[in-house]
């Protein structure tokens, strides 16, 4: 009955699960805005080691997906909003050391990207809301999978955990590595977290443009990168560079 709850929960957090990253980008500008700090210590030394940790846990995040998209099958879930799709079960690659990775990234990704904010109470409230979501629309994921691959999802279950990674039983991936498919899948992901440092420096600065100089670095990696995700939106829509991927 309780795994019957979740799924039904789940499966309207699926459809709007997309927003999510919107949302605890939005949040922790305003946090930024209001603190006008990268951490919460009282050193300036303490708080630069908050930033770079929290963006390392971001990078983490966005590593894990980038490497679960390269070696998924295709047409599998992907970003699909509507409802899950999966031509054949993913037991290989990440999937052998956790059931569901791309979500396992998404929550460390999350937070580490609300921990940017330099709020150590965003970062964990983002950690919780993170669990109890991707957990709903997981196991809402999974009932589908069941009822199209009965015999080899309850084997795969068997061994593998939901959400926390095991730490052995690598298996090796049955496909090789698709980069085009990690870009048309992840990059928006990685333009993200780009804005979010780019955004949460730019509140702390009071929205302030003629401070833009202070970090032009990051300034110059969210254009960059702007252009490449515009690039890559255009070669969607108007060529077949990525008309066979899912």
């Amino acid at each position: 009955m309780y795994q019957h709850e979740l799924a039904r929960s789940g499966e309207a957090l699926f459809k709007i699960r997309g927003h999510y990253l919107t949302a605890v980008v939005i949040g922790g500008a305003i946090i930024a805005y209001h603190s006008r700090t990268i951490g919460p210590f009282a050193t300036e030394s303490a708080n630069q080691a908050w930033f770079w940790s929290s963006l390392a846990i971001a990078v983490a995040g966005a590593l894990i997906r980038i490497i679960t998209s390269g070696f998924a099958a295709l047409g599998t879930s992907g970003n699909s909003k509507d409802a899950p799709v999966a031509a054949e079960l993913n037991t290989t690659g990440p999937y052998s050391l956790v059931r569901n990775p791309l979500y396992v990234g998404r929550i460390i990704n999350f937070t580490g990207i609300a921990m940017l904010s330099g709020s150590w109470v965003y970062g964990a409230l983002v950690l919780l809301i993170s669990i109890i979501v991707y957990e709903r629309v997981a196991t809402f994921e999974e009932e589908f999978l069941r009822t199209q691959f009965p015999e080899a999802h309850a084997q795969w279950a068997t061994h593998v955990p939901f959400l926390l990674p095991r730490l052995h039983g690598w298996l090796k991936p049955k496909y090789p590595f698709w980069l085009r498919r990690c870009i048309r899948r992840e990059n928006k992901k990685l333009f993200w977290l780009v804005t979010a440092v780019m955004l949460y420096d730019f509140a702390r600065a009071g929205f302030d443009i003629s401070r833009f100089h202070e970090n032009i670095g990051w300034y110059g990696a969210w254009v960059l990168l702007a252009v490449v995700s515009l690039v890559i939106h255009l070669l969607r829509r108007f060529s077949k560079t990525f008309a066979d991927i899912s």
